[in-house]
């Protein structure tokens, strides 16, 4: 089982006990009543404009960069789409020898309730997949708020709830973990600072506007093919009829883990996955104690 989905597994798993009533067994029982309940927000509709800042050093390059985004959702957001603009500089200057770099990304991302749609604009292309945090939510916990249920899993990896402050003139909860730092009004993330490895990124709202009707028309999508994409668990499907899982399977894998050091499971881990073999010394790190933390929770 690759680490990925050992992830998704160990939070299901602490979704399972906090919901004892809900069970695997349960899960037949859905009823698409209970799919239409689902919210991921305490507010029915918005509109949000941000503006993003980059800035920071790495490895003796200056780094800057600015963005733009907006946010429309409706039906407590279980339809969204997301839209971000940015353009980021990297100036390096190695042995006197002085080079300026400069990227810029624009991305689209659509979740229509338990299925995303990501746009690639280079490629022409969207790609469209299931959801797997609203998927496992409806699964699972079909009568919980998934924000909610979001929560949980933010507190199950260390995250906390440092304070309140009005910002935009709503009161916002602050939540921190691992060098994020988010102002959250109802579900609804107004402001981030995310600090990694040097490079501090500051999203914030600019304009704000709850409780409105929105046009459909906001909630297009460019006229691009559409391109189906395994989810995140592979050849694991969740089917309301036939849902099949290991679960003996997964507490042995999981178990498993919980015994590695940290140099054995970089080892597994780095194997037979590329994404993995990419990530920094100090990122594995961060992964191996997040896993950690959701398996011990579970017991």
């Amino acid at each position: 089982m690759k680490i990925h989905t050992l992830i998704i597994f160990a939070l299901l798993l602490v979704s399972c006990k906090e919901n004892k009533n809900n069970t695997f067994a349960d899960v037949s029982t859905k009823t698409e009543t209970q799919d239409t309940q689902l919210k991921r927000y305490k507010v029915q509709s918005g509109i949000i404009k941000y503006k993003t800042t980059i800035a920071g050093a790495l490895m003796g390059s200056k780094i800057t960069g600015t963005g733009t985004g907006s946010k429309y959702f409706k039906n407590y957001g279980a339809i969204e789409l997301v839209e971000e603009e940015t353009s980021q500089t990297t100036v390096a200057n190695i042995l006197g020898n002085k080079s300026t770099n400069t990227t810029s990304s624009h991305t689209i991302n659509k979740l229509d309730n338990s299925v995303s749609y990501n746009v690639n604009f280079k490629q022409k292309k969207i790609y469209k997949q299931k959801n797997m945090a609203m998927e496992l939510t409806k699964q699972f916990q079909p009568n919980k708020d998934a924000g909610e249920a979001g929560k949980n899993i933010f507190k199950t990896i260390g995250g906390k709830q440092t304070g309140t402050e009005t910002y935009k003139g709503y009161d916002c909860e602050i939540w921190e973990t691992m060098g994020i730092k988010q102002w959250i009004y109802k579900g609804v993330t107004l402001k981030t600072v995310a600090t990694l490895m040097g490079i501090t990124t500051t999203t914030e709202a600019i304009t704000v506007k709850f409780d409105i009707s929105i046009p459909d028309s906001k909630f297009n999508l460019p006229n691009y093919p559409i391109a189906e994409q395994e989810n995140m668990l592979g050849e694991i499907e969740f089917n309301s009829e036939d849902f099949d899982v290991d679960y003996e399977g997964i507490k042995d894998d999981m178990n498993r883990v919980k015994k590695m050091s940290f140099e054995d499971w970089k080892q597994h881990a780095t194997a037979n996955d590329e994404e993995m073999q990419e990530m920094s010394e100090e990122d594995l790190r961060k992964t191996y104690n997040i896993i950690q933390k959701m398996i011990k929770t579970r017991e």
